[in-house]
């Protein structure tokens, strides 16, 4: 049983379909991780828009995959970019993100061999 994400949302827009719910958690995997780089390349530069831009690419796939405190943190990283606040303000809801995103990720290829 999962405990870091949750598929429901994942087998109810794919109708069950196995082959798309291996899609989802294979993009999930690969692109989210190495998105999540620039979210943090971009907090630590205070490059607000480029933070901004990867936050938001990654927010439905949080959602998509039941990860509801990490989804509700990342638009708490929208949010400060909105207002270009300092790094202090945000670096632990990022790490909290970052830390959710590793176990489900390693959850996920464990539970699917990906």
């Amino acid at each position: 049983m999962a405990i870091n994400y949750n598929l429901a949302k994942v087998y109810a827009l794919s109708d069950n379909d196995p082959e798309f719910v291996m899609q989802i958690i294979t993009l999930f995997v690969t692109e989210v991780p190495e998105d999540l780089k620039f979210v943090e390349q971009g907090i630590k530069d205070k490059d607000h828009k480029l933070a901004y831009s990867y936050a938001h690419k990654i927010k439905p796939s949080l959602d998509l995959l039941g990860m509801t405190v990490a989804h509700q943190e990342i638009l708490e990283v929208e949010a400060w970019t909105k207002r270009e606040g300092k790094r202090k303000e945000i670096n632990d809801t990022f790490e909290s993100i970052k830390s959710q995103i590793e176990k489900a990720v390693k959850e996920i290829k464990k539970d699917f061999e990906v």
